[in-house]
């Protein structure tokens, strides 16, 4: 009769710690055994309940406390909320805590206090993305815990340590300092097991202890994805009430990290969180009574039923709600027979087949709610599309202008905004908005909107819609007249053209499958491979073919060899009358030079073919084969650090010696100190050591030194600012300019050497070293249009975004690059510099697009135009494409997984992008002066 009534709690006093990224393993591997072995003691033969519990992906931790505290599963965009969590107001596990008049404590990282900010009798938070500090992070937590379990003042006790963590970010899960830390976990759950023990004599209900982790990490030692270490993370039950284990240890059962919520919820006496999709752990009340066991789970099967109701219109139909009912029934049957009397078997029987019944129900509940979770705005989705769309098509009309000699890009508004299609499609957008947002049940996006946004959307929509109009119908006419279009008359298409071409469209293709975006680099890999190969052909032609073919073509590539040995002797030689020995040795000399350039030409490719090789067993990436050890897994492993060192030193002499050639004097001696103040960083830090350094104990955070580089780096980026500024407002010379740019991007390089991990230095390296090559024996003497060499850097930018070794998956970030110099947590530096750090290889291939465009005398003015349109619009194709695919692809088994992560990347590589262009845009001279 009283079943609505909660039941009263199982345990006086909860103390839950949560491990950041601990790894199943970690407890129940051979590290749990050699590291933590009390834990160990306590899983095999204490009073405890052991699981493996699986996060869903995002495996962040915002995102998992709330999967922790409210049983529901978060949305995808919490990936970006947690830089800045804000107050959660879902119902959760500690608001119905604080409701029912529970006083909790909480210790640690200040994602909670943010979540929960007045939830709290006593709090202390920590920062929780400053990964440098592995050891401050968890003494501020640990400091309080004896005054903390001597006290009688609180129901739950919530303790969030982050150094595990933090080690996984800057060294990985192999590292040495993991196992020391795990002993440090392991002395601090002995210390509250214990003091939980002593105390349970005077109390009439035991205590609980719950040791979890948000999520687990990758064999890097990030996390963000869902490979099996990421989403895999042990979850303990320590108990008195529980029996002690007894016989052999078997493999943990696994369940869901939503489960916690519902069973924490049973066991302090509170009502299961609203949104919660988790099912109650059994065992965990398996010592109660019969009867109090089904109540449980009906509570639990009533609550999952409430929230099918609320959110399926055809609820009854679905089979997990059958089977709630069907147990609901066999449950009134057992009850009528248990108010009888009767404690024969067949009572027994009958209720462990009605909590069988319960379970399955609740299970088949859980699993519909969660593949219902996603609540998708297709409304809002829609618009926005319907705007990327009318972009790209408008991008895509106007090509034959953007790419004439004259390069401009015109989007015909002035006629269409006075025509009467505007107005009428103003009006009829408007009605359509009205309609939606009167009908809409649910809460769209747009429709919170002001009025006057929503209105301005609309007249955006119906402004690119009559401009793609205008545009077409102008293209329609130019056609009619054939000789006054020389731009479309006049082109003919390569073999370079077409591979560029088929490559583009062939990429973005595929990327509606998902097994092509967990292995995108592959695709990359491959095409400029093929690329490669293309340009060798080519350089064949055009050094042997067409010598025997074209004698005038002949003559002109011969013209174009010429011109790179620019600054030969020969040039400069004044020729006496008497001086024919010296006329005859400097002639051969420069004929030495011409030849010994075009076997370099002709071998070029195939060296950048080997450089590529090369990378590409740098670093494992994708998922597929992520797991397979390769060269960068064993430089960054202990005992090879002499190698590493060595390597991280030649990469440092060559990247400088690459990048001073066309610096000023200054900016080399800058870019030495910046280059030595590098490597004395990773040195203090403890990832090289100096040849005079036989161990490296005095380890640091490297902050002094990492100043040190920035301040180079400042200076440098600084001197090119100052000669650009003074190239366009004096409008010197062009050389002036080409070295601002130059210098400008020599301090990106430094950047990028400052934060790329020692063994990613040889990433920089051959990326320098490939754009060397491709400068002067490839571009230079077959001459290629601006839109091709653009694409070409695009491509090789791609390709050096997956040789550093990221991937489409957000556990490949390297978070701890934004911490590089700072001593403690700033937003804006730290997003910046991990932006940088993964956008590196994409970044530079733009900025020395930039620098060989504008370096070019002899080419056309508009030709830093063509390479600004070229990039926005390779850019452009394949966001606009996916949106539209990801969209389609909404219910997908791996939405979350795979296209959520690669929709973000997108995301953050357009503003990039668009930051590129603006910077084009602002060096485009010939613009400029126009505005």
């Amino acid at each position: 009769s009283n079943w609505t009534k909660i039941p009263p709690p199982l345990f006086r006093k909860v103390v839950i710690v949560l491990i950041d990224a601990l790894r199943d393993d970690f407890v129940f591997g051979s590290k749990g055994k050699q590291f933590m072995p009390y834990t160990t003691q306590v899983v095999e033969k204490g009073t405890s309940y052991s699981f493996i519990a699986e996060a869903k992906p995002p495996t962040v931790t915002m995102p998992r406390i709330k999967a922790l505290m409210t049983g529901s599963i978060p949305g995808f965009i919490d990936v970006i909320v947690n830089l800045n969590s804000p107050v959660l107001l879902d119902d959760n596990l500690i608001w119905q805590a604080k409701t029912a008049g529970k006083r909790i404590i909480f210790y640690g990282d200040d994602t909670w206090v943010k979540l929960f900010p007045k939830h709290f009798v006593e709090y202390d938070g920590t920062t929780s993305f400053f990964v440098s500090d592995f050891t401050e992070v968890d003494d501020n937590v640990t400091r309080h815990l004896d005054r903390a379990l001597k006290r009688e003042d609180w129901d739950l006790l919530i303790l969030h340590y982050l150094g595990l963590d933090h080690i996984g970010h800057m060294t990985g899960p192999n590292s040495p300092l993991v196992g020391p830390k795990l002993r440090e976990m392991d002395n601090i759950l002995k210390k509250i097991h214990i003091s939980l023990l002593s105390k349970e004599g005077e109390a009439s209900l035991p205590n609980l202890l719950v040791v979890c982790g948000d999520h687990g990490m990758s064999e890097t030692g990030s996390h963000g994805g869902s490979s099996e270490g990421e989403v895999h993370t042990p979850l303990l039950f320590v108990s008195s009430a529980f029996e002690k284990r007894n016989g052999p240890l078997t493999q943990p059962a696994l369940v869901q990290q939503t489960d916690l919520a519902s069973t924490l919820a049973i066991g302090l006496g509170l009502p299961i969180s609203r949104n919660s999709v988790g099912n109650l752990i059994l065992p965990v009340v398996g010592g109660k009574t019969m009867r109090e066991q089904l109540r449980f789970v009906h509570l639990n099967g009533f609550q999952l039923s409430r929230l099918l109701r609320e959110n399926t219109p055809a609820y009854e139909k679905d089979p997990g709600y059958e089977h709630f009912k069907i147990a609901e029934k066999s449950h009134g049957n057992w009850i009528k027979l248990y108010l009888e009397g009767n404690n024969s078997e067949i009572l027994l029987n009958l209720g462990k087949k009605v909590l069988k019944q319960y379970l399955e129900a609740l299970k088949t509940l859980s699993s519909s709610l969660s593949k219902q979770v996603a609540q998708y705005d297709m409304y809002s989705m829609t618009v926005g599309t319907v705007i990327i769309m009318e972009v790209l098509l408008l991008l895509l009309l106007s090509v034959p202008k953007a790419l004439s000699s004259r390069a401009e890009f015109e989007v015909p508004l002035s006629t269409p905004l006075f025509s009467l299609l505007f107005y009428l499609m103003c009006l009829m957008l408007c009605a359509v908005h009205v309609v939606v947002c009167t009908s809409a049940e649910s809460l769209c996006y747009f429709c919170s909107m002001s009025w006057l946004t929503a209105v301005g959307v609309m007249i955006l929509i119906s402004a690119l819609m009559c401009g793609i109009l205008s545009a077409i119908t102008k293209i329609l006419e130019n056609s009619r007249l054939p000789l006054k279009n020389p731009v479309v008359s006049g082109c003919s298409w390569s073999e370079i053209d077409v591979l560029i071409l088929a490559g583009t469209i062939g990429h973005v293709l595929s990327l509606g499958a998902s097994s092509f975006i967990e292995e995108e680099h592959q695709t990359w890999y491959f095409l400029i491979n093929t690329l490669c190969l293309a340009l060798s052909q080519e350089l064949c032609r055009n050094n042997f073919l067409l010598k025997e073919c074209h004698p005038q073509h002949s003559t002109t590539v011969k013209q174009n060899f010429d011109s790179m040995g620019e600054a030969s002797e020969y040039k400069n030689i004044d020729i006496p009358e008497a001086g024919d020995s010296k006329l005859g040795k400097a002639t051969s000399s420069a004929d030495f030079v011409k030849r010994s350039d075009k076997w370099i030409s002709l071998a070029s490719p195939w060296i950048i073919l080997i450089c590529c090789r090369l990378l590409r067993s740098l670093n494992q990436t994708g998922v597929q084969w992520a797991h397979r050890p390769d060269f960068g897994h064993w430089l960054t492993s202990s005992e090879h650090k002499t190698e590493l060192s060595f390597l991280a030193a030649v990469s440092l002499l060559m990247i400088f010696s690459l990048v001073q050639r066309r610096c000023s004097l200054v900016s080399k001696i800058a870019m030495a100190l910046g280059l030595l103040g590098v490597y004395s960083y990773r040195a203090a830090i403890g990832n090289v050591i100096f040849p005079w350094q036989h161990d490296s104990k005095d380890i640091s955070k490297g902050i002094t030194e990492a100043r040190f580089v920035y301040v180079f780096v400042l200076g440098i980026i600084f001197t090119g600012t100052k000669d650009l500024l003074k190239s366009q407002v004096i409008s010197a010379d062009s050389s002036v300019k080409s070295t601002g740019l130059w210098e400008m991007y020599s301090g990106l390089v430094l950047l990028a050497a400052l934060l790329f991990r020692p063994h990613n230095l040889p990433v920089l390296v051959f990326c320098l070293l490939i754009q060397s090559m491709m400068t002067k024996y490839i571009w230079r003497p077959l001459k290629f249009d601006a839109a091709q060499i653009t694409i070409m850097h695009y491509w090789f930018g791609q390709a050096f975004f997956y040789f550093q070794g990221n991937s489409n998956g957000i556990a490949t970030v390297d978070v701890s690059a934004g911490f590089v110099g700072l001593e403690s947590y700033v937003e804006i530096p730290a997003i910046f510099l991990t932006a940088f750090a993964t956008y590196a290889g994409p970044l530079l291939w733009a900025i020395h697009l930039l620098c060989y465009l504008s370096s070019e005398v002899s080419r056309n003015s508009a030709t830093v135009g063509h390479g600004c349109f070229c990039y926005a619009l390779m850019r452009s194709i394949p966001v606009a494409i996916y949106v539209v695919l990801v969209t389609g692809l909404r219910y997908h088994l791996f939405i979350w997984s795979v296209f959520s992560p690669k929709l973000l990347y997108e995301g953050v590589h357009v503003f990039i992008t668009a930051a590129i262009c603006l910077f084009f845009t602002a060096m485009d001279q010939n613009h400029s002066h126009k505005v």
